[in-house]
């Protein structure tokens, strides 16, 4: 593995460790209780939420077929789709933003679709996605207004209150000096491309990543190519409505958190979002800090919101392990299947006359 990569997951592990650590100690939750009040659990709405699982990440497929229609001639099954999908999801857990470029090396595989418009077409996705969520988070501060401001006040106030009133000139400066700075890179830039441009469209190197480029904008720009708006809106729905209840069911099953309005649920949604976009594997910490907080703005207590927390990503990561795993079988069996069909058709002994 390459020692950067390598470097890069210490650092987020050890964000994820820390964050963990932080939010555990400040809510005094032991593993004793943790595991006491999770084995206790209705495990039938945990079921629930597995079933919802699976839908959302067929109906991310699906709308990921739709991207790809306009822009390959190949034409990815729903299942390749759903297993590049949950190898990709599997690859974050080891290492944040890897998935991505996992579930395109996966179709690759399957389906021989170049990975560099994939990849555009996945990055159109998560333009749908932050949209998605933008929408969410604003319905979310109409409808929960008292309380939201109330938990960004409480969760950054001491941040933004502990800053030095002469410290806005400094920070002004710096500002326009970095600024400045990218002006200047740009313009130099652009003299040297205006300049050894000729030069430059000749070399090896340059031609690769201006066709990978060009591949990378195809797959970005589907958007406005696709030729089933209706059902990709579908499933951009179908895909957060199952988000939403992949979670909400999940208060069903214990006592403490049974009673939580359906509000409640809208905004650990939003809320654990954020969280999950944290440079963390698996949004691990991150997603326990913030929703557990936000847990108390509901009449929790401290320990039972950590709790909360962790039932709902400890569900949510297991399902993501168990399938994932599932996925990566699913293409080994596929390429040796591929692998065995390619020998018989090129080993001469293998051919036989049929009388």
């Amino acid at each position: 593995m390459n020692p950067k990569n390598v470097l890069k997951y210490l650092i987020s592990l050890a964000i994820a460790g820390g964050l963990l650590w932080f939010t555990f100690k400040q809510s005094h939750l032991d593993a004793g209780d943790l595991w006491a009040k999770i084995s206790a659990a209705d495990f039938r709405w945990v079921l629930a939420s597995a079933l919802l699982t699976i839908v959302a990440h067929w109906s991310r497929a699906q709308r990921w077929r739709i991207l790809l229609e306009p822009v390959v001639p190949q034409r990815p099954t729903a299942v390749d789709a759903t297993t590049s999908v949950l190898t990709g999801y599997l690859a974050n857990l080891a290492l944040p933003r890897a998935g991505e470029v996992a579930r395109c090396g996966t179709l690759y595989r399957l389906a021989g679709v170049p990975v560099n418009v994939s990849f555009g077409t996945v990055v159109a996705e998560r333009l749908f996605d932050v949209l998605m969520l933008l929408i969410l988070l604003g319905a979310t501060f109409v409808l929960e207004f008292d309380r939201l401001s109330q938990f960004f006040m409480e969760f950054f106030g001491s941040k933004v209150g502990g800053q030095r009133a002469d410290s806005g000139d400094g920070l002004t400066g710096i500002l326009l000096l970095i600024g400045a700075a990218l002006i200047g890179l740009a313009l130099l830039g652009w003299f040297l491309y205006s300049r050894y441009r000729d030069a430059l469209g000749r070399h090896p190197l340059y031609q690769k990543v201006m066709a990978f480029t060009k591949g990378l904008l195809e797959g970005l720009l589907s958007v406005r190519k696709i030729r089933r708006p209706g059902a990709f809106v579908f499933h951009t729905l179908l895909i957060w409505t199952m988000y939403y209840l992949m979670s909400y069911t999940l208060f069903f099953a214990m006592p403490a958190t049974a009673n939580l309005s359906p509000l409640a649920g809208l905004t650990i949604l939003v809320v654990g979002s954020l969280g999950m976009a944290a440079p963390t594997p698996g949004g691990i910490g991150s997603f326990h800090l913030l929703v557990g907080q936000v847990a108390l703005l509901y009449g929790l207590t401290s320990q039972d919101g950590q709790i909360l927390a962790t039932f709902i990503h400890g569900v949510s990561t297991l399902m993501i392990i168990i399938l994932g795993i599932f996925s990566l079988l699913v293409v080994l069996l596929r390429r040796n299947k591929t692998t065995a069909a390619s020998d018989v058709l090129t080993d001469p002994n293998s051919v036989r006359l049929e009388r």
